[in-house]
């Protein structure tokens, strides 16, 4: 049990300053001020001058690690427990990037078990960048329904030239595969698509939609920011009633210099400024993921990594650069994709909630993480880690 006291609430609209008393891993009450016996073995915790945010949720990590576009050499590391929760991020879901091949859903399952084993909660997608899409039971339906932790597929790769090029009816049926499961198991069923830089950029999305009887909701375009070309057919996806996925990059300063990248914040600003609705975007870190770089005749070239640490780094821009409330910046990592993925109990601060919690301080650095109601990081470093760490 455990009682935060004094903390200005973003729930994330903004409630004002709260008391907050956790047990069991739930939320189980809001007030101005809650008092309880010394006697009950409250563990308190001083949130005065602090707020208190949504654990948040990163929709696209490689968290067996990702790469392997130049070679075996460079492959990336997984993800680890502190690495994820020193940034804030109590759930993650974990997805297989170009590499569905030296990596495996198997694999994926059990990364993502131990995961929840260690403390946070993690879910992630059937499949990879390859159509027809490698499973673990030999079904996407199968796959949603039956396997707990998989909510959808991807990340399915279009418009780049390590897909797999998938045809307009293979990309429906494993769209439709993925509706059926996401409903026969009570979860989203989400398709997760990587964009790429060619110039057909979301087509595909779009033809599904026009031609089938498969809702937008049953996508989710990522890396949307990748180029300007793509961003403002991501925009015109969003005016129709689409959800767009950033992509946060911890080096965008480097980045802006060698292609034209759109920064989050100014996307974020542009997306608001046209009357979109702030339910529409979400923000990811394709964390462990390679960032590899090619010249214009796909030759390799050089490689960087994401990093989970990127997404408070987005919301502090979209606050300090773009002058974007922080209510609306945290909507991308907390009840933007806890609607989207159907991730009941998650994103909101709010009684019968999961205990995911995230106190900053007034400079919005992270001071204390929350998962399930355990601390795992406190004053700004992990207290919990995994076995290996």
């Amino acid at each position: 049990m455990k009682l935060i006291k004094n903390c200005t609430v973003y729930a994330p609209e903004k409630l004002g300053v709260k008391d907050v008393f956790l047990a069991g891993g739930k939320i189980c009450r809001i007030a101005d001020r809650i008092d309880l016996p010394e006697d009950l073995g409250v563990e308190v915790i001083d949130g005065t001058g602090k707020l208190l945010l949504p654990g948040f949720i990163d929709s696209h990590v490689h968290v067996l690690g990702g790469g392997g576009e130049g070679g075996f050499a460079n492959r990336t590391p997984e993800a680890t427990l502190s690495g994820l929760t020193r940034f804030g991020i109590t759930t993650v879901v974990g997805c297989i990037g170009t590499d569905g091949f030296g990596r495996d859903i198997k694999g994926l399952v059990a990364k993502l078990k131990g995961l929840k084993e260690q403390g946070i909660s993690a879910y992630g997608y059937t499949g990879s960048y390859q159509v027809p899409v490698r499973t673990l039971t030999g079904s996407i339906i199968e796959d949603i329904m039956m396997i707990e932790e998989l909510i959808g597929v991807g990340e399915i790769a279009i418009s780049d030239h390590r897909s797999s090029q998938p045809t307009f009816e293979e990309f429906a049926r494993l769209s439709a595969d993925a509706r059926l499961g996401g409903i026969l198991g009570g979860k989203a069923g989400i398709i997760n698509v990587h964009l790429g830089d060619s110039p057909r950029c979301m087509d595909l999305i779009d033809r599904v939609i026009a031609e089938t009887e498969i809702p937008s909701t049953q996508f989710l375009p990522t890396h949307v920011n990748r180029n300007a070309m793509l961003f403002e057919k991501a925009l015109e996806y969003a005016k129709r009633g689409g959800t767009i996925d950033f992509t946060g990059n911890e080096d965008i300063d480097y980045w802006e210099t060698v292609c034209d990248e759109v920064r989050v914040c100014t996307g974020v600003k542009r997306l608001l400024d046209m009357g979109i609705s702030d339910d529409l975007f979400t923000f990811s870190s394709d964390g462990q993921g390679s960032l590899p770089l090619f010249s214009p005749e796909g030759v390799f070239l050089g490689m960087g990594m994401g990093q989970s640490s990127c997404l408070m780094k987005e919301v502090r821009e979209c606050v300090s650069k773009a002058g974007i409330p922080l209510e609306i910046a945290i909507k991308a990592i907390t009840s933007n994709p806890a609607r989207v993925l159907k991730l009941a109990n998650k994103g909101h601060i709010a009684e019968g909630m999961d205990a995911d919690l995230c106190i900053l301080k007034d400079d919005l650095a992270i001071d204390t993480v929350i998962a399930m109601g355990r601390v795992m990081v406190q004053d700004g470093e992990p207290i919990v880690k995994g076995a290996f760490e």
